[in-house]
């Protein structure tokens, strides 16, 4: 039973991360390292197959052994980040959502920018 629980995160993390390659401001990879993470404890053959994947593979790999992130992938988390805050102000929001993505948003930027770089 578990098996299917792991491999259904897997499929759902992986398919919100290939709508991440087509939408922008949805992020990719962090919905594949969670692919990756679910496929290892009940899908080892979908695991290997992103660990191989040639653009992924590497980051995974990297988040795996040193917590890593590329100064890139930092760049454009940041200016996501920053444009969604910006976009929040700029269009019809409820006020409490946009006091906290304006608190929660730079601490996770801080966060990332804490993170070594591969």
């Amino acid at each position: 039973m578990m098996k299917w629980v792991w491999r259904s995160i897997a499929s759902v993390a992986v398919a919100l991360g290939a709508l991440g390659v087509l939408l922008p401001g949805l992020p990719t990879t962090p919905f594949l390292l969670l692919a990756a993470w679910a496929g290892a404890r009940g899908w080892p053959e979908l695991e290997q197959r992103l660990l191989r994947h040639p653009h992924y593979g590497p980051m995974i790999r990297d988040w795996r052994q040193h917590r890593a992130v590329p100064r890139r992938a930092k760049w454009l988390a940041s200016a996501l980040m920053a444009s969604s805050i910006l976009m929040i102000w700029l269009l019809p929001a409820p006020m409490l959502l946009r006091g906290f993505l304006s608190l929660f948003l730079p601490c996770v930027a801080l966060w990332l920018w804490t993170r070594p770089e591969s």
